[in-house]
């Protein structure tokens, strides 16, 4: 990844405009930042969250709070707890996200 263009700055993710995103079960509340091509994003997942849809987009997520479950197209499982982070190219691995208690997330994609 190259960052390019992009001059020094501090975000108040707080200040920043919530966008809901509805589930199949529950809600993301995303707090998103374009920096040329790159989108950041601070995500809260509602406790029973379940995406509703499969998603095949490359990310870098870290769990902030909560616990964020990651299910592959594959089968394989994995939770995230704060402080542990995953990594997918785009269009690597179809991965699709719950929340049985809610989580907090950093996102970068």
């Amino acid at each position: 990844m190259q960052l390019n263009d992009i001059a020094f700055g501090t975000t108040d993710w707080t200040a920043i405009a919530v966008e809901i995103h509805p589930g199949a079960q529950g809600e993301a509340r995303w707090r998103t930042q374009h920096f040329g091509d790159i989108r950041v994003r601070m995500v809260e997942y509602s406790a029973g969250y379940l995406a509703d849809h499969w998603c095949h987009k490359g990310h870098i997520l870290l769990c902030l709070a909560g616990e964020l479950h990651t299910e592959l197209a594959d089968g394989r499982r994995f939770v995230l707890t704060p402080g542990v982070s995953y990594q997918v190219a785009d269009h690597a691995e179809a991965h699709r996200s719950s929340s049985p208690q809610g989580a907090s997330l950093f996102i970068v994609d």
